[in-house]
């Protein structure tokens, strides 16, 4: 799949949006990837995380584990295609960590899945806490990489595509200059 026919499934989902954002990071971005609407589709979603299973071929995994709230249908996902068992961690006051009766075995290995990697701070958390639970992390994986190629976990990460979206330092926005209301369509406060 060419990162074109992926573009366009994104276009097509209403995944790529337009306008005056403003992102977890604190900065303002014309564009902003909305990537909950991609799994409106199942048949986009489907398509799309099966492509993601390509590149990890090889990879010894015995767990698939996502932050919530935007990795858990992605990491639904890709356990199915992998046939390996789905958890997700969750925040409770601020921290990441297992709930639900969620556990990680001693030694287990884990690929961590997201939707979309920007600084990949949520990933590092979950990376974190199943390190902190005896469990092996063994890759990262995410249909979008925003990062640049910066996204360090220090285990193999594994993207879709990647995407540049300029962003700017609110002081330096050219959109606020122009007037255009800014909108958080984020999922963090």
């Amino acid at each position: 799949m060419t990162d074109r026919e992926i573009m366009d499934i994104f276009e097509k989902a209403g995944v790529l949006m337009s306008g005056h954002f403003l992102l977890t990071s604190g900065r303002h971005s014309d564009r902003y990837m909305q990537c909950a609407k991609l799994f409106t589709y199942p048949e986009y979603s489907e398509r799309l995380t099966k492509e993601l299973t390509k590149k990890i071929q090889g990879v010894d995994i015995e767990c698939v584990a996502s932050p919530a709230i935007g990795g858990i249908i992605i990491g639904y996902c890709m356990a199915k295609h992998l046939g390996k068992r789905n958890i997700f961690a969750e925040r409770q006051d601020s921290e990441m960590t297992f709930r639900r009766g969620f556990e990680i075995k001693k030694g287990e290995k884990c690929l961590v899945v997201e939707d979309v990697v920007t600084t990949g701070g949520s990933v590092k958390e979950v990376i974190q806490l199943i390190n902190n639970n005896g469990g092996q992390v063994v890759g990262a994986a995410s249909l979008v990489d925003r990062s640049g190629g910066k996204a360090d976990f220090g285990v193999p990460f594994y993207s879709l595509v990647s995407v540049e979206i300029q962003s700017y330092e609110p002081a330096d926005c050219p959109i606020c200059k122009e007037g255009i209301p800014l909108v958080k369509p984020g999922s963090r406060k």
